[in-house]
């Protein structure tokens, strides 16, 4: 089957090197069904039928594949199809998939033993330490850094579960802000051309704003419970032995730097040295830097302690739901992205017009908002793309005269992946693992309780900061 696949390719290789992308003028928004049909099964599919969604989510990104592959090579021609997704793999999900398996495996071969006991100065400086991890070992990576030995340090609490929601606000979401390598909506950026640094330089006023106020909001609250809940139900002697703390698996945190070393190289390095394939262009830093990333996973995999891995509980299931999951997600996002380019003549004029002003300015509240709403609770990821594109796309135009639009969107897609469980992927991992060790962490709603208390506000008064 593979065989004969990849004959079909070959023998189609000189129309798919000449296939005309898609005009997105002349499409319907119906096309955009399998890429929201897509989104809605992520964000519903867990909540109402899991047991279905645990065992073939897989086959469900398959469908909404094909449901644009399909009609796209009937329509249009496989040649068309294929050039798509093609792009769509070696452009963006292949370096996407490298990247964040690279910070996965590496992150999970270091394992923190030891004890610590949870005041509410540790505890704070934990959650300042992992915030800002993150923008350097990618939020998935801190979080499942420090997560277990936040709840160590924890488990002779009663009241835990709003440590762990401030985790999930400040190390799995905006903590991951400052580069590229700290949340997957800003690595697609550079991706696309947007420069490593830019990030840091036009994000961190609005990154350190958050950031440090909920540091200081969760240690006033920490404190409360600390000191007065917990007088109501005395703390238990603490069941974890007391033990230094010390690293398993230290050699990851050479590769780590490699790996940051590697993404750096391959922004600034330009020996203009280019390779084609099956008409898309790959250059050669992006190739190297991918090349050497798969192996810095098999040097993790090779050199980490079996004990370093057993410890964190590492398994391959996160990132081979991130896979397959994204595959779909870059195949469907295709036609959306088309139309957006399309602009006005396309047929999500609507979406451009509510972020655009009568003299076709962008207007940068709405851009956060629109992106940061939807990375609620759908991926942010892809909707970090679909206002990139929606502001016209061009990285050398959005990082200079409409920084500040790129920057609404950078934060929206970013920030607001916290507001609910299913708007960033280590908000679940980051919830599964405090359950598993007791805490009783809020429903899907009480925990949008505690976002539109204490997050919101924040976002409402950095509108009016930072946006305006």
């Amino acid at each position: 089957m593979r065989a004969h696949f990849l004959v079909g390719m070959l023998a189609l290789a000189p129309a798919i090197c000449g296939a005309a992308e898609l005009n997105g003028s002349g499409l319907s928004v119906l096309w955009g069904i399998p890429f929201a049909g897509l989104l809605l099964s992520i964000a519903l599919c867990p909540l109402l039928t899991p047991g279905f969604w645990h065992h073939h989510f897989g086959k469900v990104t398959v469908a909404w594949a094909l449901a644009f592959l399909l009609p796209c090579a009937f329509l249009f021609g496989p040649a068309t199809a294929i050039h798509g997704a093609v792009h769509a793999f070696v452009a963006e999900f292949f370096p996407f998939i490298i990247l964040i398996t690279s910070l996965f495996v590496v992150a999970g071969g270091i394992c923190v033993r030891g004890n610590l006991h949870g005041t509410p100065a540790l505890n704070t400086g934990l959650l300042a330490i992992g915030t800002v991890l993150a923008s350097f070992m990618g939020t998935t990576g801190a979080a499942m850094l420090l997560i277990r030995p936040l709840i160590r340090a924890n488990d002779n609490r009663k009241h835990a579960a709003h440590i762990v929601v401030f985790f999930i606000f400040l190390v799995a979401n905006a903590g991951g802000a400052l580069t590229p390598l700290g949340d997957p909506p800003l690595f697609l950026g550079f991706l696309k051309g947007v420069d490593f640094f830019w990030t840091a330089r036009h994000l961190f006023a609005p990154t350190i704003f958050l950031c440090v106020t909920l540091l200081i909001i969760f240690y006033l609250l920490d404190s409360h419970y600390y000191h007065k809940r917990e007088e109501l139900s005395p703390r238990e002697k603490d069941p974890t032995p007391d033990s230094a703390i010390r690293f398993d698996g230290k050699i990851n945190f050479v590769l780590l730097a490699v790996v940051i070393v590697l993404v750096l190289i391959s922004g600034f390095w330009k020996p203009g040295i280019a390779f084609t394939f099956f008409g898309n262009t790959v250059e050669l830093p992006h190739l190297l830097r991918d090349v050497l990333l798969l192996a810095v996973i098999g040097l993790s995999l090779w050199l980490t302690p079996h004990s370093a891995r057993s410890g964190n509980e590492f398994s391959w299931g996160p990132i081979q739901e991130v896979g397959k999951l994204f595959a779909g997600i870059f195949i469907t996002i295709i036609p959306v992205i088309a139309m957006l380019r399309a602009g006005e003549s396309g047929a999500f004029s609507a979406v451009v017009r509510a972020v655009t002003d009568g003299n076709g300015q962008p207007i940068n509240q709405m851009y956060f908002w629109a992106t940061g709403l939807l990375s609620s609770f759908l991926d942010n990821a892809p909707t970090y793309l679909v206002f990139f594109n929606t502001a016209g796309g061009d990285p050398a135009r959005l990082m200079t005269t409409m920084a500040h639009t790129l920057a609404a969107i950078s934060c929206g897609a970013v920030f607001m992946g916290a507001n609910s469980y299913i708007g960033n992927a280590p908000n679940m991992m980051v919830k599964a693992i405090a359950e598993e060790r007791g805490i009783k962490m809020p429903s899907f709603f009480a925990y949008m309780g505690w976002s539109c208390m204490i997050l919101v506000p924040l976002f409402i008064l950095m509108t009016f900061i930072f946006f305006t």
